[in-house]
Order: structure tokens, then C-alpha cells, then sequence
């Protein structure tokens, strides 16, 4: 690590946000969690207390209860280990070896072109601030931090939760000072496989290979900001290969775009083969997208734009890159068909809350194997019935398309519970504090609530955390004086539940 990446960044006082700069030189995309898991560990044996670590690197985290509480019922405060690891194309970062590097803009902590992992890195830094008090009044706490949450909600599905004594929790994996969550949705991943024929072609062909990308926009959580309506690069790339396919004829060579499933993929790319006239007429339908995606996505989505560019030949070699083979024809219509008719986007809205997504589809990766184009979707829903009528849905296009079709990673929703101590506490510090209502509401996202109410039904959970913008995103960033407000909230809290 070299002294520019390991000087600190933040100057201030906050425990909170010294522990998250600290942990941020840490890699831990989802399933690289090892590394960040001994480090907590060791910090949370380091100031006396007991770490349980398990085969998926989970942590529990038990701490005694202060003087004066020790017959107050112990509290449970979760959140996750990992990260999104999430980049524009053009940066240079391995996740796997490099720290996050944070800048200051005003109040607001970004990173250098990268995720920040505030989700949930600013969640496992307030955990570190409560084991780090000596002084701060509080029930006995068992700290949980789960692996795998922004892929799979593995961890959370396999800890050992006989481990746990506390009968309420709170989960520190939101983003808004001022709003507590008490209800999230349940989701699941889905995958269609289009099965490759290649096509070769011989040495005297005359088309050449161009990139045909879809860029320049926003994306997010493919949950918390499906109902800012951005677009998704996926589907705008495909309705480009299909309008295009009625007025040129081309090759399809390739198509990929998105990195994560639950991020609104800002990137896809088609590469295609043309000869100079389908260039030609490619790239006046091209012009015409990008004023007909400029029009549409005026408001949601202003940077996006449509490309077609020469993919060059080998350095010091003329004309093109050669390009070996390409999807047979049947193959290409397969892929084009199925981006057109895949759903995707905000499909219903919960008609008992205001502004509540009750049920939506994120076409997150297209990725290229050596013999299948594999389409991932993470389908979300507060219920049951819609997520299942989707899943249902989704299988029978793959039927009609002729496509290979599972699902899996599903994770449960977590419904509201009306007699809540915990939101009752959280209420009356914070009007007390603040001179105004907390604000209660649902959240479209997935939260790990659902899969741990599960395991203990007797749960009384809340989510809360200070605020964070455009997660899962490089533009995510985190305000510094909410989390100074949000760790004295916090503390008040705890000393509450005696």
C-alpha cells in the first residue's frame, strides 16, 4: 500500500468515521470477507470482548452490559461485512488488492471513482465505536455482522442463531437520519441462459467489428432507487440491437453490461459486425436513440448517450480488429428477443403507502460464457404472491423463447410489526432530541431483517443509519455531520433501554 493510499483523509474527531476510514484500506467485496472479518475480530478481542467467527466469517460480537444495566435484556446490533465493488469502466481498481481511497467535498466523504462502502462499511465502523466505549451507557449487546449480504443474504441465512440471546435488534443498514425502517421487501435472483451456436466467417468478409455502448448514466440501488425510473443500461442497449435489426443487417458478436445485480447497470455493451454501407445506416438509427433516450430520460437520466466506435486492430496493424466468430443468426435473435421482453423496472406500487415500491425487476448483468449469454434479474417484492406470479412469469418467457431458466437466492420479506418497543424508543428520543417525528416507514430493498425474523420470530427490529447517497454506485457518499448526529442519537438510544 503505498503513503498516499494509507494517509487519513478524515481529520475529525468521530470515532465512527476514523473506524470506517480504518477498515476502508480493507478489501471485502462480497465473498472476499476473510480479511475483514479478522479484523474485527481482533479489534473486538482487543477491548475485551468475546468474538464467535463462524466457517462463512459472520461475526458475533457479545459485549457485557454497562454498570447499572445488567438486567436490562441484551440488545442485538447488526449489519454486513461486505460491499458492493462497483466502478466506471475506465478506472483502475482491483478490489481485491486495493484500499478504498476516500476525498472530501464539503460535508460529504466520497471515494476516488470507486463505491465508497458506506453500505454497509459505515454500519460495521458504528459497531466498532460501541465496542470501543468505556463510558457510553448500555444493555449487554451481541454485535452481528454477516458476509455475502449484497449478493446472496448467505450469512445471515446461516448463522447459528442459538448464539443469540437478544430479543431486539437493531439493524444499522439505511441511509437517512430521521426515517426509522420497520418493513422491507423480499426478493429473489433470477437467470435465463441463452444457449451459443458460433458462426465463422472467412478471410475475405467485409465487415469489421464496432462497439455499439450505452453510457453516461446514473444507475443505484436496484431496490431503494428503481422508482427514480433511471435507466438501465441493459434494456436500452437491447432496445438499440432491436430496432436495428429491422433496418440493418448485422452480426452479433457479443453483449455484456452491468457488474452487480443489485445495481442499476450505468454501462452495456454490444459488439456487432458491420460491413461500411450497414455502418453507414447503423449509425443514423444510432443518432436517432440518442435523441429519442435524451428525450425520455430528460429529468431521470441526462448524461445517457449511444455510441458506435471502430474497435481498433492490434497496435501497429491497419483497419479493424478481426473477429473470428459471432452468434449464429438464430442465437442473436434469441438474445434480442429476450432483452425485449424481459420486465423490468417498477411493475406495481403499494397503494397504502406513499411512494412504496411493492413489486420490481433489475436486469443487472449480461455476461458472455464460452456456450451461453447469461441474463441475472434480482426480482423484489413486499409479497409473496406478486414475487411468485413475476418468478412464474419470467419462467414461462424463457419457455416461450426457448431459454434456459432458474432462480435462486431467495430472500424473505420482513413484515411490519404494530407493537414495537424498540420504534417506540427510537420515537420518543428522537422528538425529545430534535423537537419533531421520526419518521416510520417501509423500504422497496432487501434487508437482512427479513431472513433473521425468520430464525427468531420473537424479533423486534428496526433499521436505521445516518445519510448516504447514490449506493452502489462510484458517486456513493456519506455525510460526515450525520453520522456525528446519528452516533449521539445512537447513544441516547442505548441509554434508553434500561
Amino acid at each position: 500500500m503505498s503513503k498516499e493510499q494509507a494517509s487519513k483523509v478524515y481529520m475529525g474527531d468521530c470515532k465512527v468515521l476514523q473506524f470506517f476510514e480504518e477498515l476502508s484500506k480493507i478489501p471485502r467485496g462480497s465473498g472476499n470477507e476473510k480479511a475483514i472479518s479478522d479484523y474485527v475480530a481482533q479489534f473486538a478481542k482487543e477491548r475485551g470482548c468475546t468474538a464467535i467467527q463462524d466457517e462463512r466469517y459472520n461475526l458475533i460480537i457479545k459485549k457485557p452490559a454497562a454498570k447499572g444495566y445488567e438486567q436490562a435484556p441484551a440488545v442485538i446490533f447488526q449489519g454486513h461485512l461486505d460491499m458492493v465493488c462497483e466502478k466506471n469502466k475506465s478506472t483502475q481498481h482491483d478490489f481485491t488488492k486495493d484500499p478504498i481511497r476516500f476525498k472530501l467535498d464539503g460535508d460529504m466523504i466520497y471515494a476516488q471513482d470507486t463505491t465508497l462502502g458506506a453500505d454497509n462499511g459505515i454500519g460495521v465502523a458504528f459497531s466498532m465505536a460501541l465496542m470501543d466505549s468505556a463510558e457510553m451507557a448500555h444493555p449487554a449487546l451481541e454485535i452481528l455482522l454477516t458476509t455475502e449480504e449484497e449478493t446472496s443474504m448467505a450469512g445471515a441465512e446461516n448463522i447459528d442463531a442459538s448464539k443469540l440471546s437478544g430479543q431486539m435488534m437493531i439493524n444499522f443498514d439505511s441511509d437517512r437520519e430521521g426515517v426509522v425502517f420497520v418493513s422491507s421487501a423480499g426478493g429473489a435472483s433470477v437467470f435465463h441462459m441463452v444457449p451459443i451456436v458460433w458462426k465463422s466467417g472467412e478471410a475475405t468478409d467485409d465487415r469489421s467489428a464496432y462497439a455499439i455502448a450505452v453510457e453516461g448514466l446514473i444507475g443505484g440501488h436496484s431496490g431503494d432507487d428503481i422508482i427514480r425510473e433511471r435507466g438501465n443500461a441493459n434494456k436500452l442497449v437491447g432496445r438499440v440491437l432491436d430496432d436495428l435489426r429491422r433496418h440493418v443487417a448485422f452480426d452479433l458478436v457479443s453483449v455484456a453490461g452491468g457488474m452487480k445485480v443489485n445495481a442499476i447497470p450505468r454501462e452495456s455493451e454490444a459488439i456487432v459486425r458491420l460491413t461500411a454501407e450497414e455502418l453507414a445506416a447503423a449509425e443514423a438509427r444510432i443518432a436517432e436513440w440518442n435523441q429519442t433516450y435524451k428525450d425520455e430520460f430528460e429529468a431521470a437520466d441526462p448524461g445517457v448517450k449511444v455510441t458506435i466506435a471502430a474497435i481498433g486492430a492490434a497496435e501497429g496493424t491497419a483497419g479493424t480488429a478481426a473477429v473470428p466468430r459471432w452468434l449464429s443468426e438464430e442465437t442473436k435473435l434469441l438474445v434480442i428477443r429476450l432483452l425485449a421482453l424481459m420486465p423490468n423496472g417498477v411493475l406495481s406500487m403499494n397503494k397504502a403507502i406513499e411512494n412504496l415500491v411493492r413489486t420490481s425487476t433489475n436486469i443487472g448483468v449480461i455476461s458472455m460464457k464460452e456456450d451461453e449469454v447469461v441474463f441475472e434479474s434480482l426480482v423484489r417484492s413486499s409479497h409473496r404472491s406478486q414475487l411468485d406470479a413475476v418468478l412464474q412469469g419470467m419462467e414461462t418467457l424463457a419457455e416461450a423463447v426457448g431459454v434456459t431458466f432458474r432462480h435462486d437466492h431467495y430472500f424473505p420479506g420482513w413484515p411490519y410489526r404494530s407493537d414495537s418497543k424498540l420504534r417506540e424508543v427510537f420515537e420518543a428520543v428522537y422528538a425529545r432530541k430534535y423537537g419533531k417525528p421520526l419518521q416510520v416507514k417501509a423500504i422497496h430493498a432487501g434487508l437482512e431483517c427479513g431472513v433473521l425474523i425468520e430464525k427468531m420470530p420473537h424479533l423486534d427490529a428496526i433499521s436505521y443509519g445516518p445519510n448516504m447517497y447514490n449506493f452502489h454506485t462510484p458517486e456513493e457518499h456519506l455525510s460526515i455531520s450525520s453520522v456525528e448526529r446519528t452516533w449521539e442519537f445512537l447513544q441516547d438510544v442505548m441509554r434508553e433501554l434500561k
